[in-house]
């Protein structure tokens, strides 16, 4: 599974926070679905958020659009950053479940 690590430093957290929530239709359209979502502690106006991606292509079109620039500019991101990330965890469980399934096959084969 791909994700989108994001962090968002904002001017105004209501603000920027109401402006994230109306795009929700957006991120479901771009393959990005909202997993986990944090605020800092020590700074309540810096943001941390994951969405699991769908299709990092429709991920990346839709982060670098001027519309999402545009937002981000109307709704307080001061700055912020992207990170796409893959579970390794699942990956490799997904290994073991093929790995395991090859040799039951292989077991039932040769019975």
């Amino acid at each position: 599974m791909t994700y989108m690590l994001c962090r968002n430093r904002v001017a105004n957290f209501a603000k920027w926070k109401k402006g994230f929530d109306s795009h929700t239709a957006a991120h479901r359209a771009a393959g990005m679905k909202l997993v986990h979502f944090w605020r800092e502690v020590g700074d309540r106006n810096n943001v941390f958020f994951v969405f699991e991606v769908s299709s990092m292509k429709k991920a990346k079109a839709f982060i670098s659009s001027p519309e999402a620039a545009k937002a981000g500019k109307q709704f307080g991101v001061l700055d912020g950053e992207i990170h796409f990330v893959s579970d390794s965890t699942q990956r490799s469980a997904v290994r073991r479940r093929r790995k395991v399934t090859r040799i039951i096959r292989s077991f039932l084969r040769d019975e």
